[in-house]
């Protein structure tokens, strides 16, 4: 795959679709749209030098296949000690529409073995203490009374952890309550391997790729187009600025995404802001301890800290090599991107924007003081946190990594006033000519739900003819899908490195 095509884009230039980012979000639109629409000129613009370099890189985020097996952040407790599981019901349904899209792109061709950016890794939930022991126990007799759940596996028992997870119990004390939940079905997933086969998929297709191509600008025309000043990056650049129109333009640019919304000047941005959030990971290559942990661990966040804190104890598959990575430890950066700017935050404030970003930070002074404390926390004390999980944790064995940046969207409730979001987010013109994705987790395990609900949104005439195509492709679109008979078919593949793992939960 080329660096850029091979024409620099000029002011005559016009193509019917223009996706703003080259991570998964743009790779997973794309591929739907060259499967909807094959005659539909598409371009991807990417300001590095190489697409998925910035959330979607697999060690910018967990690679958790987000299906809520593990997230206590997503089934919380009510005030009378139920177990709301609405939407753990909701993101499992979303990630099981995920995999049906990459089982069909599978099964055409169009993405090479699923082991290159798929395996199967058992999601696990850990909890230490009598009250969080009762707790995991309540949840998990009310998740697997749902089908999605049924499959869930629950023990107090240290010795049965131990056959689970040896690293969770090894030295840990005998007094001590502990619990923990499995779900062998759950996936790690290699979202900058997956991205960049959706991207060659479609540059096969005859898409365009322009690499170390930054948008700048979008400005509306009088015929409904959209047009996009263009910075070429490249040290060589035959010419720096050109224009191109398009019909279509979708931001998903991760955190660059709020500001090129704010540029286009739609009225469904306004009132919008982000609060960027940088963390680290510990993570160990060591044989020794890879060997002894196949799983996803999730733990439960301190009182009053914020979901993102929640702490877990990952293995991750990366290029075909098996790591464990244990966070995430928060940090502050005003960036709105990894490799962005350091004024991000500062350039993105409106007076539009500027009620909602104070109203949301009075509202979250418990997010300010988790910052604080872990920006101020010793190399020693974030250490002690990986022991808690796992006793015989040694610093030796472990290096820092800096994780990707997450733009977490603030936006005006019902009553106008700024409220922290900790999700995804599209935003679409009315006339549907333009759209974007804020936010972050689950982010990219729910990209192809968030692209469908997205072209549903923007070209509603063309989505009744669209839906028997996307029914053929996934079948649990638009129904549970525990009730898909169409399921049944796709557990002819197994294991690991199968398709089944990509497409049905057999």
């Amino acid at each position: 795959m080329s660096s850029r095509a091979s024409n620099p884009a000029s002011s005559a230039d016009q193509i019917d679709v223009a996706l703003i980012g080259g991570g998964i979000m743009s790779a997973t639109l794309g591929a739907l749209l060259k499967v909807l629409e094959p005659s539909w000129t598409v371009r991807i613009y990417e300001r590095l030098d190489a697409v998925a370099q910035e959330s979607s890189n697999p060690w910018n985020n967990a690679g958790t296949g987000h299906a809520a097996l593990c997230e206590l952040n997503y089934t919380p407790q009510k005030a009378d000690g139920s177990i709301d599981i609405t939407k753990a019901v909701k993101i499992n349904e979303q990630f099981e529409v995920s995999r049906e899209f990459w089982h069909h792109l599978l099964t055409t061709g169009a993405l090479p073995q699923p082991a290159s950016f798929i395996s199967r890794t058992p999601h696990m939930t850990f909890v230490r203490g009598a009250e969080n022991v009762e707790y995991l126990r309540r949840r998990f007799e009310t998740l697997r009374q749902h089908p999605l759940f049924s499959e869930l596996e629950f023990s107090d028992d240290p010795a049965v952890i131990a056959e689970w997870a040896p690293l969770l119990v090894a030295e840990r004390d005998e007094d001590e309550p502990v619990a923990a939940t499995r779900a062998t079905s759950g996936t790690d997933v290699d979202f900058g391997a997956l991205t960049q086969q959706l991207v060659d998929y479609l540059v096969s297709q005859g898409t365009q790729l322009y690499l170390e191509h930054e948008v700048k600008n979008l400005k509306k025309t009088k015929d409904g187009r959209w047009r996009l000043t263009v910075k070429d990056r490249s040290w060589n650049a035959p010419k720096r600025r050109s224009t191109v129109e398009a019909r279509f333009v979708f931001v998903g640019a991760g955190g660059g995404a709020l500001p090129l919304l704010q540029a286009a000047g739609i009225p469904e941005a306004k009132g919008y802001g982000g609060f960027p959030i940088s963390g680290e990971f510990l993570r160990t290559a060591s044989p020794e301890l890879v060997a002894q942990h196949q799983a996803k661990v999730y733990g439960k966040a301190d009182v009053g800290s914020p979901p993102m804190s929640v702490p877990h104890l990952d293995t991750r598959v990366v290029e075909g090599k098996t790591y464990l990575m244990f966070g995430p430890y928060a940090g502050f950066s005003p960036k709105y991107l990894k490799k962005g700017k350091y004024l991000g935050l500062f350039t993105s404030l409106r007076l539009h924007n500027l009620g909602s970003m104070v109203g949301a930070g009075l509202k979250n002074l418990d997010l300010t003081q988790y910052l604080v404390g872990q920006l101020l926390a010793s190399p020693e004390t974030k250490f002690t946190a990986l022991q808690g999980f796992m006793p015989t944790a040694h610093p030796k064995d472990w290096e820092t990594i800096t994780a990707g940046q997450r733009v977490q969207v603030i936006k005006k409730d019902e009553d106008g006033k700024g409220v922290l979001e900790f999700g995804t987010e599209v935003i679409a013109a009315g006339d549907g000519s333009i759209a974007g994705l804020l936010g972050a987790s689950p982010g990219a395990s729910t990209a192809v739900p968030a692209m469908i609900d997205l072209l549903e949104r923007c070209f509603p005439a063309r989505f009744t003819k669209w839906r028997p195509e996307l029914a053929t492709m996934i079948p649990s679109l638009g129904q549970a899908p525990w009730e898909a008979e169409e399921l049944e078919g796709l557990d002819q593949l197994t294991g690991g490195a199968d398709v089944d793992t990509v497409g049905s939960r057999a």
